[in-house]
């Protein structure tokens, strides 16, 4: 047993984001506090007896390293032993997960089949591939661009309508002053290295992960090296760019590929640079997220919503990311489509009226706590796991189960979704609580959808940054008497001095701190002046220019800075897996392939097939090809020549869900057509006037296809074939 677990026991990644500072100590990392053992329902995965059996030593591992984890944090072990712990931690959980996926069901999806047919009509394909393409950048051809767009409506319809939401779209250019602020500029940094005879480029950290975890497996590197090797480890993370090259030389590592020296390790921003303004003095980045849009318009979206906690904006667009190597199709991309949600909340009151709702939803979630015990995803009601504060809060909860609504609808299969939570070395150091809607794919299990409770840090951000109050005013129930502390400026002599920008500064002293008040104060009552930065300026205050003032009033309101809750949804993601849970090939037609895509994203409702090119059937088209188009339904007329299958297989292959052929009998009055299936391939006979209502109410939800069989008879055979 020793054996096999020695060999099953790869390195994996550290996982840990640079230049994120974590506090080990902290409290809120000790999720597995909670006890879950009476709330367990069922394995969201049955493995059999001898599947258990052998993942039963990963299991154990992964729980003796996960309470040796918690162990040190009780104990305020110091930063580096709980890192080392972590990251071997880690490698145990992610060697459980590799085995599970290996032993669990199989999918049978041929992703190369199904990637061709993607190509092959045009859903999506590399950009510039006449020009030898660019990893990492994807165009969405005719059915591509169908499938997303009614993705997308299909999102606002379910979020934006149906909640209530503030919609905006902001700039996709975005200066430097707010990526300071939000963090961005100092998180997006990594190094890497360079093939010096190719010029290929690799991440400097998973290129050192990578050959260690080599090394780790070879039988000619002696235990010495393996032993200063696993102590290295833990600590690639935060290395500097000094530290990556000794240790690139030290080990002799080469490019993986090509095997050629490296070069020295670079910095490289995540984030694509560029210049706002002829000048190019305005220094700005293509936006990595489109969420602070949202957050530097907090004051306008809470005055158009009247001043009243909760609300919640949504944005759909354009995201940028440099990746350094860009893989996985349109899993991992440079520019992708995102829609997000902020939703703002009192922080202390974070219950959602309309949790009933959600409550009684089956969730498969995939809790920090198990995955420290290595333990399988577990099926909670969504009430439950908010009660036992497994979830957060209500309105956490309730998101999440609105995110597995709206996957579901999608074509997401039920079985391939699951909520991860974040461990605590996941999350950022301001998130209460974040969970990953993740859905199986032959890539494993992929993260599409975040849901983190972001607390109120980013408003804080810039509120800091630009002196600007991004709070909300809460009525008291009973007045109280409050110590207010404010700094006033002198316009005469902040104008003479500093002209164009006395405003700024007057706006930036006037929302000031408590804490910054008393620090100025300080400054000018030893010094004479004190000095404060306004975006990117910094400007010497003398003290003609203030005036601390302290006194007491009596407040009706408070001041609140929102809690944030983010539902972010990666659309590419979503779609790449919707793709890969709904592709079919035909039963004893293994050359037949086809996308099983829900009608309400499909690129097309229905086909409308001819089954001659006489000229008597041209008025019957034209005529059911208006009354689609006047009842908002997409279709595609194909009239050509080919066999009535062989058009039926095109259609499938291209996901349309529906497809109405006019045959000889549809001349004859009283006038129908057949209306067939894409799934069951099941056709009925209907009047033709009907068809398009029929096909409407198919399409979005109002009536499913058992209840058209079960109201319009089956369709077997032409009356004029028979007649014949």
């Amino acid at each position: 047993m020793r054996h096999i677990l020695r060999l099953l026991w790869p390195r994996a990644q550290v996982l840990t984001q640079r230049n994120v500072k974590r506090n080990f100590h902290a409290s809120r990392v000790l999720f597995c506090a909670r006890s879950t053992s009476h709330v367990l329902k069922k394995p969201s995965d049955i493995m059999d007896h001898e599947i258990e059996e052998m993942l039963a030593p990963l299991r154990v591992a992964v729980k003796e390293q996960g309470d040796i984890v918690k162990k040190l944090k009780e104990d305020k072990a110091p930063d580096i032993d709980i890192q080392k712990a972590v990251s071997e931690l880690k490698h145990r959980k992610k060697t459980l997960e590799d085995k599970e996926l290996e032993l669990g069901a199989k999918d049978n999806i041929d992703r190369g089949k199904m990637e061709d047919l993607l190509k092959q009509k045009f859903f999506y394909d590399q950009s510039f591939s006449i020009y030898g393409g660019v990893n990492g950048l994807y165009d969405f051809g005719p059915m591509g661009c169908a499938v997303k767009a009614n993705i997308l409506q299909t999102w606002r319809n379910f979020f934006v309508l149906e909640e209530q939401m503030l919609e905006v779209d902001c700039s996709m250019l975005t200066p430097e002053p707010v990526l300071v602020a939000s963090g961005h500029v100092e998180r997006f940094q990594d190094y890497m290295v360079k093939d010096l005879k190719n010029g290929d480029c690799y991440r400097a950290d998973h290129l050192i992960e990578a050959t260690f975890e080599k090394m780790l497996t070879d039988k000619k590197v002696d235990a010495e090296t393996k032993t200063e090797i696993r102590n290295l480890m833990p600590l690639i993370d935060g290395m500097s760019k000094e530290d990556m090259g000794k240790t690139i030389v030290k080990y002799n590592m080469k490019s993986p590929l090509t095997n050629n020296d490296l070069s020295e390790p670079m910095e490289f921003n995540l984030m694509f640079s560029t210049a706002i303004g002829p000048t190019g003095h305005i220094k700005g980045f293509l936006r990595p997220e489109t969420a602070q849009g949202i957050f530097v318009n907090f004051k306008r979206l809470l005055n158009f919503n009247q001043g009243k906690l909760p609300f919640a904006a949504a944005q759909i667009g354009n995201a940028f990311r440099n990746e350094i190597s860009p893989r996985s199709g349109l899993l991992r991309v440079r520019e992708f489509t995102m829609a997000e949600i902020e939703h703002f909340c009192d922080p202390n009151q974070k219950d959602h009226p309309k949790f009933s709702n959600v409550a009684d939803l089956d969730v498969v979630l995939y809790s920090a706590c198990n995955q420290m015990d290595g333990k399988s995803p577990q099926v909670w009601k969504l009430g439950e796991a908010v009660k036992q504060k497994l979830i957060a809060n209500e309105t956490l909860g309730y998101f999440m189960g609105r995110i597995q609504m709206f996957m579901l609808k999608c074509g997401i299969d039920r079985k391939k979704l699951r909520f991860r939570q974040h461990m605590s070395n996941e999350m950022a150091h301001y998130a209460c609580d974040c969970w990953d809607a993740e859905c199986k794919t032959t890539y494993g299990w992929v993260e599409c959808v975040g849901c983190a409770d972001r607390s109120c840090y980013d408003l804080n951000q810039h509120s800091k940054a630009t002196g600007t109050k991004l709070v909300a005013e809460k009525k008291l129930q009973e007045p109280k008497e409050v110590d207010v502390v404010e700094c006033t400026s002198n316009k005469g002599s902040l104008g003479k001095v500093f002209k164009k920008d006395a405003k700024a500064i007057g706006e930036y002293l006037a929302a000031l701190s408590v804490e910054d008040c008393d620090r100025i104060e300080k400054e000018l009552s030893t010094n004479g002046e004190s000095q404060i930065t306004v975006g990117t300026q910094t400007f010497t205050l003398k003290s003609d220019m203030v005036t601390i003032k302290r006194y007491t009033k009596k407040v009706h309101v408070e001041e609140i800075v929102p809690s944030v809750i983010e539902p972010s949804f990666g659309v590419g993601r979503v779609m790449y897996s919707v793709f890969e849970h709904n592709f079919k090939i035909r039963e004893g037609d293994e050359q037949r392939s086809f996308l099983s895509l829900p009608a309400i994203i499909a690129p097309y409702k229905c086909s409308v097939l001819p089954l001659s090119n006489k000229d008597s059937f041209v008025p019957f088209v034209q005529e059911l090809s208006k009354a689609l188009t006047f009842n908002d339904i997409s279709h595609r007329v194909d009239d050509s020549s080919g066999s009535i299958g062989k058009r039926y297989a095109r259609t499938d292959a291209i996901a349309i869900p529906y497809g109405v052929t006019i045959d000889f009998d549809s001349l004859n009055a009283p006038h129908t057509a057949t209306l067939r299936e894409r799934d069951s391939m099941k056709q009925i006979r209907a009047p033709l006037e009907e068809i398009p209502l029929i096909v409407k109410a198919l399409s979005i939800g109002q009536r499913t296809w058992e209840d058209v069989l079960n109201n319009y008879p089956l369709f077997e055979q032409q009356e004029a074939t028979k007649e014949k």
